[in-house]
């Protein structure tokens, strides 16, 4: 916007200066023009009283070198009563023009080498017409018309660059306000809540201003009352989780009841997260800082090592591969271990007993895939599956649990794709982006390695 403007005003100006310099540069050299030839009138005309009573070229002569230089004025004078012709001075003009002027009576100007001559009639004494010729040369026409043309030229170069100059601070008053509407946009986009924008500029840039703080506001109300929605309905699991924790003290010991009184426990924390979370009046959106994450091995060791024993009560064989060493990918903990417990959570739920499952970990220069896969009948529509996580929940399920784990991966720029396993049947893949780069496409397998499948857990 601020180079258009500045565009518009040096078009605008370029044509005024144009259209205003042009005829004024020929005015001037009208003038000078006019100026010359009148000066040569002036010098006719002091010789003409002289023609009047005289034509005597003793006389004459006297009377042209007082009058100018000889070599500017020339006296024709025709011949009569026996009289000869008398030619005083420099003549220039042609003889034809000479007797054109002598038989109209009136003085007219001829073009000659080096410049133009004024040809004036004189009536003599012996009633004939002597013509006097003033020499005027082209640079005495054109004297200070190219000084004049310059000072016009260095006008309108001052002219256009003031205009310039102007519509530049014009400009500049009508972007910064544009470019801090953008730039509170652009943070209010990443979470920044508190960022607003100065109502000033002009009338239009102030009520977009005005709208943007109302809207901000409107965002940061709704917002808290999502908070407190959710703060709200998590709370209300409290009184369910307490009986059932009481409960789980019944159980006597035994893997089952442990494992049982452990999932309580940790329900119990995942809801306090929640509340807490929600509380929070700062959003989340910080990215993970150099050092943060989480090593991906040890997170899948420990999830197996819970679901395993769920898995041995069901007559399920069970694989862990690739978690013998650290791989540290920038993902938390916790979210890693909600993605792994909601992908497993889905194979119990939805294969029968029995149904072998796997955890696979692949470790890559620029990526880390992590994929679980079974032996159940698949998934018949991979992506009706996906968009499930994506409100539209169907036939008992809401996908969250496909939708907690593509935000995981897309939040380092790795997406999540279901095939079918090697097992038969879902293979659910996970890629991880290491340097945080574009999400990558179906099939790219980048520099990940394959590591030696670890013994399996059953």
């Amino acid at each position: 916007m601020r180079w258009a403007l500045v565009k518009v005003c040096v078009a605008v100006t370029t044509m005024v200066v144009v259209a205003f310099a042009v005829p004024l540069g020929l005015v001037i050299k009208e003038m000078a023009r006019d100026r010359a030839f009148s000066n040569a009138e002036r010098e006719a005309a002091a010789i003409a009283p002289a023609l009047s009573i005289t034509t005597d070229r003793d006389e004459l002569e006297r009377v042209v070198a007082s009058a100018g230089s000889d070599a500017g004025i020339g006296v024709h004078i025709p011949a009569a009563d026996r009289e000869p012709a008398v030619e005083i001075g420099k003549g220039r003009a042609a003889a034809k023009d000479i007797a054109m002027t002598r038989r109209l009576g009136r003085a007219s100007t001829t073009e000659v080498a080096g410049g133009s001559t004024l040809l004036q009639p004189i009536a003599i004494s012996s009633g004939e017409i002597a013509v006097v010729e003033v020499y005027v040369p082209e640079a005495e026409v054109s004297n200070g018309v190219g000084t004049a043309w310059a000072v016009l030229a260095a006008v309108g170069v001052a002219l256009i660059i003031g205009s310039v100059a102007v519509a530049d601070r014009l400009g500049i008053r009508m972007v910064q306000p544009a470019q801090r509407l953008v730039e509170s946009a652009h943070e209010l986009g990443e979470g920044k809540l508190g960022s607003r924008v100065p109502e000033e500029g002009p009338t239009e840039l102030r009520l977009a201003a005005v709208a943007f703080n109302a809207m901000a506001d409107q965002v940061v109300q709704l917002l808290a009352n999502e908070r407190e929605l959710a703060a709200d309905l998590s709370h209300r699991l409290r009184t369910p989780l307490t009986v059932l924790r009481l409960n789980t003290a019944s159980l006597g010991d035994g893997p089952a009841a442990e494992q049982t009184r452990a999932a309580v426990a940790q329900l119990e924390r995942e809801v306090d997260t929640i509340i807490r979370t929600a509380r929070d009046a700062k959003p989340q959106t910080a990215a993970i800082g150099v050092g943060a994450g989480c090593d991906a091995a040890e997170v899948v060791r420990e999830r197996m090592d819970f679901w395993s024993a769920l898995a041995e009560d069901e007559g399920r064989k069970v694989r862990v591969a690739g978690v013998d060493r650290p791989v540290r990918i920038p993902v938390a903990r916790t979210d890693l271990a909600a993605s792994l417990d909601a992908l497993l959570g889905n194979v119990f739920r939805h294969t029968a007993e029995g149904t072998a499952f796997a955890v696979d970990v692949h470790n890559g220069e620029d990526a880390v895939i992590v994929l679980v896969s079974d032996a159940g009948p698949g998934i018949a529509d991979p992506e009706a599956a996906m968009a499930r996580g994506r409100g539209s929940g169907n036939d008992g399920s809401t996908g969250l649990g496909l939708d907690i784990v593509r935000r995981l991966a897309e939040s380092t720029g790795g997406d999540v794709r279901i095939g079918s396993s090697v097992l038969g049947g879902t293979e659910v893949r996970i890629w991880i982006q290491l340097d945080g780069r574009a999400p990558v496409r179906r099939g790219h397998r980048g520099t990940v390695r394959r590591r030696r499948r670890g013994a399996g857990v059953s």
